[in-house]
């Protein structure tokens, strides 16, 4: 779960392989991250149990039409989760389309809690998935060991003033209720991303911040990984209606689905343009759904 992207600074390729280097001692965890560690295994072990955090992609059980497709865009694009600084629900009025211009590059940065071993695989997680994020958009997206512009934290519960601080750094506009969530996320937030803008007014995004808990188990890491990058390029909002979609709270599906990859090239074709209005874009959606789908055929 993300919250929104912001249009301004408040919340609103293979990689390099690095010479191995001697693994430093773990930092021993906390109580309460121990809590935690064992709380997210029980909540993956029940979905587990229930059919849910599906890496199929979607099936035969889970059609969609262009008319739907079109109208999961609109719901997902055009609506915030969240509003304002905060984690209060959204407004409920269509914004304006949120997404990146220039080049996406993902960094990562681990806590304390994260052996060598753990590090490099979900660096190449992240890597690997970048790559698909760019064959879905057709948009210039990579991974990079430093000089990125998305940076994707692997921070648990004892890295707090350490989430806080990376935070500041990374941007020093940004408002202060959006810092203080980053470093007192709720247990019911699994993982968090928040997207900048280049200015107030503006539409494009320049930077954005994922923090993912070093607590999870490696499924919900991984869906972790999955849900907020792609919410990071400019998919904001998650619908009931969605399916088979990462965008949905139900949690039916853990890992990026063939639905959401019809979705991310949406976003960024060309026809589109950054800032425009639901009004404007309708049209082209059912066009663009239609021609992803087969249906003008």
């Amino acid at each position: 779960m993300g919250a929104p992207p912001s249009t301004g600074p408040a919340m609103s390729p293979r990689p390099h392989t690095k010479p191995a280097l001697p693994s430093a001692p773990l930092k021993a965890q906390s109580e309460a991250s121990l809590a935690l560690s064992t709380y997210y295994r029980r909540v993956q072990a029940d979905l587990l149990v229930q059919g849910l955090l599906r890496t199929d992609g979607g099936g035969p059980d889970t059609p969609y039409t262009d008319t739907m497709l079109a109208r999961n865009f609109e719901q997902i694009a055009f609506f915030d989760e969240y509003s304002g600084g905060g984690l209060g629900a959204g407004n409920g009025q269509a914004g304006r389309l949120k997404r990146w211009e220039g080049p996406v590059r993902f960094s990562v940065e681990f806590g304390a809690q994260l052996s060598e071993v753990q590090q490099q695989r979900y660096r190449a997680n992240v890597a690997s998935y970048a790559a698909r994020l760019s064959r879905a958009t057709n948009h210039p997206i990579g991974f990079t060991e430093s000089s990125g512009n998305f940076h994707v934290l692997f921070m648990g519960e004892d890295d707090r003033d350490l989430v806080q601080a990376r935070v500041r750094a990374l941007v020093p506009r940004i408002d202060p209720a959006a810092l203080r969530i980053f470093g007192n996320l709720p247990r019911s937030i699994h993982c968090l991303v928040v997207a900048f803008s280049g200015g107030q007014g503006a539409y494009g995004y320049t930077q954005a911040v994922a923090l993912i808990r070093t607590e999870h188990p490696d499924l919900m890491m991984r869906s972790c990984i999955h849900e907020e990058l792609a919410q990071g390029l400019g998919l904001a909002n998650d619908s009931p209606a969605a399916r088979p979609s990462i965008f949905n709270d139900d949690d039916e599906f853990a890992l990026l689905t063939t639905h959401d990859a019809h979705l991310l090239g949406m976003l960024y074709d060309k026809r589109l343009q950054t800032g425009m209005s639901l009004d404007a874009a309708r049209p082209l959606l059912r066009q663009i759904a239609a021609e992803r789908t087969g249906a003008g055929l």
